[in-house]
């Protein structure tokens, strides 16, 4: 074999080792925390600010027709209930988004 030839061989067997040292590493997964967090406080939010609506329909009717608790109460289900569907609906928007993740992983892999 001459110099230039082995130098070449060389390179392509420097090639393959470190492509195969990168698909062996493991990905960084730093976001995935912070998203988790994330998505906490927007369920969070959300609740709250179906409970905050409820709360201000129902005061504001109380206080326009001059009944006592009566409009809040019912408002304030509610706004829990609007909460409730809204936090629901998040959480299925994210499934259905990390389930999409996932396949386009295993795509990946199998591909490899």
């Amino acid at each position: 074999m001459t110099d230039p030839d082995q130098n070449r061989k060389l390179s392509e067997l420097e090639a393959k080792i470190a492509a195969a040292k990168a698909a062996q590493t493991p990905k960084p997964r730093m976001d995935e925390h912070y998203s988790q967090a994330q998505l906490a406080w927007r369920m969070v939010i959300e609740l709250v600010a179906g409970l905050a609506i409820g709360f201000g329909m129902g005061y504001g009717l109380d206080w326009v027709f001059g009944t006592s608790p009566w409009f809040m109460i019912v408002f304030i289900f509610f706004g829990l209930a609007a909460g409730i569907q809204t936090m629901m609906r998040s959480a299925r928007e994210v499934q259905a988004k990390q389930m999409a993740q996932a396949e386009a992983e295993a795509d990946e892999d199998e591909r490899t």
